[in-house]
């Protein structure tokens, strides 16, 4: 009797580990699947097969495999790292959505930049919000297409701009980036909306400054070639001149509007931009 019970309490300890050894190893497969990079060698493979080696087997073959600490915290550590050197190219971008992949959600993902910008540089991660915005808004299916714009593009769009709807055709946002010393407003136009022709009237002084943010858009003097605006591009507007500007017809269009001070300033409304003329448009 005494062996028997000797060997049925064997039986179950024997069972019960291999039960418990089976259990942490199907925890450890579910926890973390292995890695397989190939980009290095698609891309530099023939160029730079040694590099390509570092990069796929040892980098991402060895290091993001190892599991001392899980995908998603080495993640985190990854995109950290970039912003604090400033790399914000389409690498950052990647680890961007490998983060989100392995489950870093968009409130988290915004706080742990907030968190590195106070340690790696307010600049860095302003640059680092506009691939990170991409990142965490695409592929939402809530998400329309003024959302998906404002997302691509550094200052935000604001409020639809009711006090001037009646001097544009189509649908256009202002948001007051600075109201003190040089007044400056983002603005932003829905495809096809431009504003009408008008005027900066100054007895000396005056004028306008377009710094396009986003987009594409058009700017035209009266008499002249309408000129394509990018993002970037900056245009000088000469008071008491006649002009419009606004998107184009296939694209939103976001410019910065800055004041120039002057004598005697006001704005003349004049006549919309016909369609005929803004049709001709690409």
């Amino acid at each position: 009797m005494r062996k028997l019970l000797i060997f049925l309490l064997l039986f179950f300890l024997v069972n019960v580990n291999i039960a418990v050894a089976a259990n942490t190893t199907q925890k450890g497969n579910n926890s973390m699947k292995k890695i397989i990079q190939t980009a290095g060698k698609d891309q530099l493979g023939n160029f730079a097969p040694d590099f390509a080696h570092y990069n796929d087997d040892i980098l991402f073959g060895e290091n993001w495999n190892n599991q001392d600490i899980d995908v998603k915290t080495r993640s985190i550590i990854t995109f950290v790292s970039l912003i604090s050197q400033g790399i914000t190219d389409s690498s950052l971008k990647y680890h961007f959505q490998n983060a989100k992949n392995h489950g870093v959600t968009k409130e988290e993902a915004a706080a742990i930049i907030t968190n590195t910008a106070f340690y790696a540089g307010w600049p860095k991660a302003w640059a680092a919000f506009n691939l990170a915005k991409e990142v965490w808004v695409e592929n939402t299916s809530q998400v329309n297409e003024k959302d998906r714009y404002a997302a691509s593009i550094m200052f935000p769009i604001g409020n639809p701009n009711d006090a001037y709807s009646q001097y544009f055709i189509g649908q256009s946002y202002i948001a007051p980036i600075s109201a003190e010393q040089v007044k400056m407003y983002n603005v932003t136009f829905e495809p096809k909306c431009r504003n009408n022709w008008h005027i900066h009237h100054a007895k000396s002084g005056g004028g306008q400054i377009l710094i396009a943010i986003g987009g594409r858009g058009y700017y035209q003097e009266c008499g002249k070639e309408p000129i394509e605006m990018n993002s970037g591009d900056i245009i000088n507007i000469p008071p008491n001149v006649k002009h419009w500007h606004g998107a184009a017809p296939d694209s939103w269009f976001s410019h910065i509007a800055v004041e120039v001070d002057g004598n005697e300033t006001y704005n003349e409304w004049l006549e919309p931009v016909a369609d005929n003329q803004y049709n001709k448009l690409k």
